[in-house]
C-alpha cells in the first residue's frame, strides 16, 4: 500500500545563536513556503523553546512539522545545530500518521546528518507504503486510516467548555459560515480545532479546518479569502477585532462565543436549536458514552434533523428530485427562526432548486 498523498519533505535547522535555515527539500518548494515553514518551526511556548508537533493547511495542502533537539554525540555537520524540524507536505489530514512518519525520518537524520537518509525512507514510503529507519523505527501506511483520524475528535471537551452555547458553533458549521477560534497556546488550539468538523460528521469534511494561521495579509488572502466556509485557528488575540474574517468568534481561552453583527440574523436561535443544544450537553455529561459514541449520538441527531427536513420536500416537476422551497416551509406555520434556519440549511445541503 504505497503512499500517494505525499507531496514533499524538507528540513529546517536552528543553530545555537537562534538563527534558522531551510537547508533541504525534496522536491523543491517555493520561497514563500520556505519562509512560512521557517516561521512555524521556530515557534515556542512559555515552557519549551520549541513546539514538537505542529500542523495546518496552506494552499489546500496539509503540512506537518516535527521538531527535535540535536543530542550529543552528533554528526559533525550538526555540531552547531540546536534543533532540527522535519517538514511533510501532504494531501490529507492524518496527524497521527504523519507524526509517526516525521519521527522516523527525523531520528534517521539526527543520527546520520545526511538528507539522503531521509530521501531513501521517503521514497520507500511512496513506493512500498513502509520504511524502517534508525533504531528500528518502523512506519507503515496500513497502520493508519482516515476514519481513525476523524474519530480522534474530542467533542466531549468542546461541549464541556461551552455547554449549551456549543449550539452556536454547531449552527455556524451546519450553515457553512466563517468560524475563527482564538487561544494563545497553539497546542491547545490544535486539539480543539481538529474536533470541530465532527459536529457536522455527516459531511466528513476536514478540509474546512485550518488549525493554525496568522493574520499576515498574504496568508489571509491565500488561505481564507475565497473560501465559502472555514474554521480557522489563531494565537493572535487581535483576531477578535477582524470581523471581516468571521461570522462566529470562539475565544477558547475565556470560553466565550461572539457572533458578528452581520451574522446575527442567520444565527438567531429558537426552540429547535435549544433542543439540540440540550441533547449535546446530555451526551457530554453521560459518562457511559465514549468520545466516539458522543460523536455518533450527535451525528444521529443531525441525521434526524436532515431526515425531517427531507420529509418536507416535494418532487421537482421536471426531474422528480426532492427539493425545498421557502413557500413550502412558510406553509408549515413554524416559528420564523426555525423557518429561516431550515431554509438556509436546505441551501447548504443542496436541497434547494437553484
Amino acid at each position: 500500500m504505497a503512499l500517494y498523498d505525499f507531496l514533499a519533505t524538507g528540513l529546517v535547522e536552528r543553530d545555537n545563536n537562534g538563527d534558522s535555515l531551510y537547508v533541504w527539500s525534496y522536491p523543491s518548494v517555493t520561497q514563500e513556503l520556505q519562509e512560512k515553514f521557517l516561521q512555524r518551526s521556530t515557534m515556542a511556548t512559555e515552557s519549551t523553546p520549541y513546539i514538537q508537533f505542529l500542523y495546518s493547511q496552506t494552499g489546500h495542502h496539509w503540512y506537518y512539522i516535527f521538531t527535535g533537539p540535536v543530542q550529543q554525540p552528533c554528526p559533525q555537520n550538526l555540531a552547531k545545530v540546536r534543533f532540527v524540524s522535519l517538514i511533510l507536505i501532504t494531501k490529507d489530514f492524518q496527524p497521527e500518521k504523519y507524526k509517526s512518519l516525521c519521527e522516523v525520518l527525523l531520528i534517521s537524520y539526527l543520527k546520520s546528518g545526511d538528507p539522503t537518509a531521509i530521501l531513501k525512507l521517503y521514497l520507500s514510503v511512496i513506493t512500498k507504503g513502509t520504511c524502517t529507519g534508525t533504531n528500528n523505527g518502523i512506519f507503515s501506511v496500513s497502520d493508519f486510516s482516515q476514519r481513525q483520524a476523524y474519530t480522534k475528535a474530542d467533542l466531549r471537551s468542546v461541549i464541556e467548555s461551552f455547554a449549551v452555547e456549543t449550539i452556536l458553533i454547531y449552527t455556524a458549521l451546519m450553515l457553512k459560515k466563517h468560524v475563527v477560534v482564538y487561544h494563545p497556546n497553539v497546542e491547545e488550539l490544535l486539539h480543539f480545532m481538529r474536533s470541530l468538523p465532527a459536529l457536522v460528521w455527516h459531511r466528513q469534511d476536514w478540509s474546512i479546518v485550518i488549525p493554525f494561521i496568522t493574520l499576515d495579509n498574504q496568508e489571509v488572502n491565500t488561505d481564507l479569502k475565497g473560501r465559502s466556509s472555514y474554521i480557522a485557528g489563531f494565537t493572535d488575540a487581535s483576531i477578535q477585532n477582524r470581523m471581516d474574517l468571521y461570522d462566529v468568534m470562539v475565544n477558547l481561552q475565556s470560553c466565550e462565543i461572539n457572533v458578528a453583527p452581520s451574522a446575527k440574523e442567520a444565527l438567531t436561535l429558537g426552540k429547535l436549536h435549544k433542543e439540540i443544544a440540550m441533547f449535546m450537553v446530555q451526551c457530554a455529561e453521560n459518562v457511559e458514552l465514549s468520545n466516539q459514541q458522543v460523536i455518533k449520538e450527535i451525528s444521529e441527531k443531525t441525521k434526524e434533523l436532515l431526515n425531517n427536513l427531507k420529509s418536507l420536500s416535494v418532487p421537482d416537476e421536471e426531474t422528480g428530485k426532492p427539493h425545498i422551497t421557502l413557500e413550502l416551509l412558510r406553509s408549515k406555520k413554524m416559528p420564523k427562526t426555525s423557518e429561516n434556519f431550515l431554509y438556509s440549511l436546505s441551501v447548504c445541503e443542496g436541497m434547494v432548486k437553484l
